[in-house]
């Protein structure tokens, strides 16, 4: 891996968090802007970054394998953050009132605002798709285990099953049945694709700039004490047991660079909007989330630069 194309990758993603902050003074974040550029996100650029990595890639039965293996991982990866971060705040402070917060934040990535658009200019076509089948891993888990937890119930329900429906998953879906078939679609659709799938990263980074600047002070201190659990795992502990587990199964390297990316993404964007339809603590997950994203931009090149320098990768 270039070690030059990641620092300079993990730049412009800090740069472009700037412009959303500069846009913040501009144009305030509120509940209407908010859910626009969210939509925008989730249903055009994602859909459309999904579609894009697949049309450049010939499917064949060795890739076939590695989507399954990709997604059972992400499964165990994702499931096993959460259980890492319930099990550590439930040592660390029994009782804690944002137990269910903690546990999922310290489980569910950036995976597809950050990872997707960051493996595609890393790792080019195959790998876009092979974070997009992570994500499509932790949208899985979202919507069955973070559903129940933050219900606090031991069962899922037909509408939680239904979010799960979603344009990236529909994507992953048309795009793999289209490789499958062999069906090349027109030139036009192809070229609108493209297009749209560099939005992605603008939009989103943008998004999480906004997002900065609609924290209180107020609101930052009283959250601080509760974000080492998730920071700590997210950035640090997630990513050195998938590195563990990749060298353990001596995966093809592409594969590998793929699953630890997206293991080293900060915490999820989506946590404030899923926190607050399920009426947990939407202002930890948005202050967890901004943190997050800020370390990684140190984290994610020292991770790599360390183990590229080392011939780990």
């Amino acid at each position: 891996m270039d070690y030059s194309i990641v620092f300079e990758s993990v730049l412009l993603i800090g740069l472009m968090i700037l412009v959303g902050v500069i846009l913040s003074y501009l144009n305030p974040l509120n509940e209407h802007n908010k859910q626009t550029y969210s939509m925008i996100i989730v249903n055009v650029a994602m859909p459309c970054i999904v579609l894009s990595s697949i049309f450049k890639v010939d499917i064949n039965q060795e890739m076939l394998w590695n989507i399954l293996i990709v997604f059972i991982l992400s499964l165990a990866i994702n499931l096993f953050g959460i259980g890492i971060g319930g099990l550590l705040v439930t040592l660390c402070s029994p009782g804690n009132a944002f137990r269910r917060e903690i546990s999922l934040l310290s489980g569910l990535g950036n995976t597809g605002f950050i990872g997707i658009p960051l493996c595609a200019t890393l790792l080019g076509p195959e790998g876009a798709m092979y974070a997009a089948i992570f994500d499509a891993g932790m949208d899985m888990v979202i919507w069955t285990v973070g559903v129940m937890i933050l219900q606090k119930s031991k069962s899922f329900s037909l509408s939680s099953m239904k979010s799960m429906l979603n344009m990236p998953t529909v994507a992953i879906v048309l795009g793999l049945s289209f490789a499958f078939a062999n069906y090349h679609p027109p030139h036009i659709f192809v070229s609108l694709t493209n297009q749209l799938a560099a939005l992605a990263s603008p939009l989103a980074m943008f998004y999480i700039g906004l997002l900065i600047m609609s924290i209180t002070k107020s609101q930052f201190l009283s959250a601080k004490s509760k974000i080492f659990i998730p920071a700590a795992i997210k950035l640090v502990v997630l990513p050195l047991v998938v590195f563990a587990l990749i060298k353990m199964m001596e995966m093809d390297r592409l594969l590998s660079e793929t699953l630890l990316i997206q293991a080293m993404m900060p915490a999820l964007t989506l946590a404030p909007i899923l926190f607050g339809k399920y009426g947990a603590n939407d202002k930890l997950g948005a202050i967890t989330t901004i943190i997050t994203t800020i370390i990684s931009m140190i984290s994610i090149p020292l991770f790599l630069f360390i183990l590229t320098k080392f011939h780990y990768l």
